[in-house]
């Protein structure tokens, strides 16, 4: 008896320790938000979506600054997801197990913490210098996809981890092949969590500075993009440049740029949790 409310008493300690940690994480959170929404949302209208910026960035609207970050985040996404899901494939389900995979693993997962300027390095130096892309939305897209690659290549192989093993021998015994019951068993069981790696990765390429900044990025350019080689206006840069650089910038601007960078991230999650969602209804039924 008294072990047993020992235990009672460690349990909830335990989870008032957890619930503790779950506020201190979720109340900031929440409080910035509130604040970005109450300082930005009177900035907030059609023309300051629509608009091109002029005189200087103080009146006018970001709508160059929004296309440039919906395009890069896009092309983002185009190279990264395959590449990531092609590569936690072959780990997961075809590589042999030993040092060299081991190895391989801990480089990826090194990778993860390397600051997100070294890849804006690694990008001037190969895309926009050695593969003579130039400034450009193609080598921005690329040097963020290299950003956010080893996110989506470790959340898709701990997705596809989770699929258990007897369902492979299941799909092999019915006589499908290694690729058929990946394609057709395995992937559809780990897409929900494959896609909690994209939308990571989602959040970390549309909110970097450094990378795009080397590579992609203007100051002031009033005019929408012809082709992927053009270089193109970006919220984040934006945000910084009319925080710090220049003087007497209205403050409603600041946050109303802010609020629509946080505004097209979540619409980004948004649709990458309802997919999300109905792959987990549809392997359910």
């Amino acid at each position: 008896m008294v072990n047993q409310n020992k235990k009672n008493i460690e349990q909830k300690l335990a989870f008032s320790i957890l619930g503790l940690a779950m506020l201190l994480v979720i109340i900031p959170t929440v409080l910035i938000i509130g604040f970005i929404i109450y300082k930005g949302i009177g900035a907030i209208s059609i023309e300051f979506i629509t608009a091109m910026p002029r005189r200087g960035m103080t009146q006018g609207g970001i709508f160059p600054a929004i296309v440039g970050t919906l395009y890069l985040v896009s092309g983002t996404l185009a190279v990264a997801l395959p590449l990531g899901i092609g590569s936690a494939i072959y780990l997961t389900e075809y590589a042999k197990k030993g040092k060299v995979l081991k190895i391989v693993r801990l480089a990826i997962l090194n990778l993860a913490g390397v600051p997100s300027v070294v890849y804006g390095l690694f990008g001037l130096g190969l895309f926009v210098l050695f593969l003579q892309f130039g400034q450009s939305i193609i080598a921005g897209a690329l040097t963020l996809a290299c950003l956010i690659l080893p996110v989506i290549i470790t959340a898709s192989e701990e997705a596809l981890k989770s699929v258990p093993q007897s369902y492979r021998e299941a799909s092999l015994a019915l006589g499908a092949t290694k690729w058929q019951t990946v394609r057709s068993v395995v992937l559809p069981h780990a897409m929900p969590g494959i896609l909690t790696g994209a939308i990571l990765g989602i959040g970390r390429a549309a909110g970097e500075t450094a990378p795009i900044l080397l590579t992609v990025v203007a100051f002031f350019l009033p005019r929408l993009p012809k082709s992927v080689l053009d270089q193109v206006m970006a919220l984040p840069y934006h945000l910084y440049i009319i925080s710090t650089q220049i003087p007497n910038m209205p403050e409603e601007i600041k946050y109303g740029t802010a609020l629509v960078l946080l505004g097209i991230v979540s619409i980004f999650f948004i649709i990458a949790t309802v997919i999300r969602i109905k792959f987990k209804i549809s392997k359910k039924a």
